[in-house]
């Protein structure tokens, strides 16, 4: 969770921006598609509130001021433009977990699978990282109250959930580990298709992902530590900028283990 002030509010709004573009460079979305959102932490009297890219504004064109920020009771504070239409949603995740940040995408892989599939098994030990087997919630209307209750259902004990045909939702404790999970998660995607192009997947069983998990924490793997810089020097957790390019990460250790 970030902290709330003028300075981090800021800097959250230009993170979104930057993370919005990079969704069309990745993948993750095309024109104005899918969303994500921060939750700054107001003082102990506060419950804090929600910065949101805005609904229709397509990512290139996309501006800091047109960042609404709203209540997480859904309370209007600061709406330059129209709140994204899946508002409910993100709001429904912070009520129900500890997140500090949510992104929406609407890749190509994670839609695919769930036109066809009830869950994305766990065919490599990187989904981990997501709590294991992502599951897909049924098809509900965008917008509504169901998608949100959807949502939310699907990702009990899990980091990341896909929605049919729809889209997918990963949250992380800021809106870099957040959108890391949503790479991974059309990565699994994708390579789940592969293997099922050539034959009969093998699976990875839950003991084997629990094997995964107890030697991840014994190398403290997903434990980031920063080599410089610092909560006050850049926005964002422990200085990691967020126009960085991608694998520029200045942290060592990783969201799961890969060696």
């Amino acid at each position: 969770m970030y902290p709330q002030g003028p300075a981090e509010l800021s800097a959250g709004r230009e993170q979104l921006v930057s993370y919005s573009r990079r969704m069309l460079d990745d993948g993750l979305a095309v024109g104005s598609a899918g969303n994500m959102s921060i939750r700054l932490a107001g003082p102990a009297t506060s419950a804090g509130t929600v910065i949101i890219t805005p609904s229709g504004v397509p990512y290139p064109d996309m501006r800091p001021e047109q960042v609404c920020e709203i209540g997480l009771d859904g309370s209007a504070i600061s709406v330059p433009a129209t709140v994204s239409s899946e508002t409910p949603m993100h709001l429904a995740i912070y009520a129900a977990t500890d997140a500090g940040a949510v992104v929406h995408t609407h890749s190509a892989e994670v839609i695919a699978l769930s036109s066809v599939f009830d869950e994305l098994p766990a065919i490599h030990y990187a989904i981990h990282a997501l709590g294991g087997a992502v599951r897909v919630a049924s098809y509900t209307r965008f917008g509504s109250d169901g998608l949100a209750s959807s949502a939310v259902l699907a990702l009990a004990s899990r980091r990341a959930a896909i929605l049919q045909n729809h889209g997918a939702i990963c949250y992380g404790r800021d809106l870099s580990e957040a959108y890391e999970r949503a790479l991974l998660l059309e990565w699994l995607a994708h390579t789940y298709r592969l293997a099922r192009a050539l034959g009969e997947p093998k699976i990875l069983t839950d003991a084997q992902l629990e094997e995964v998990a107890v030697e991840a924490r014994r190398r403290h793997y997903g434990e980031t530590q920063w080599t410089n810089g610092g909560p006050a020097s850049e926005a964002g957790r422990g200085g990691q900028r967020p126009d960085r390019p991608r694998g520029s990460a200045r942290r060592r250790g990783d969201a799961y283990p890969s060696r």
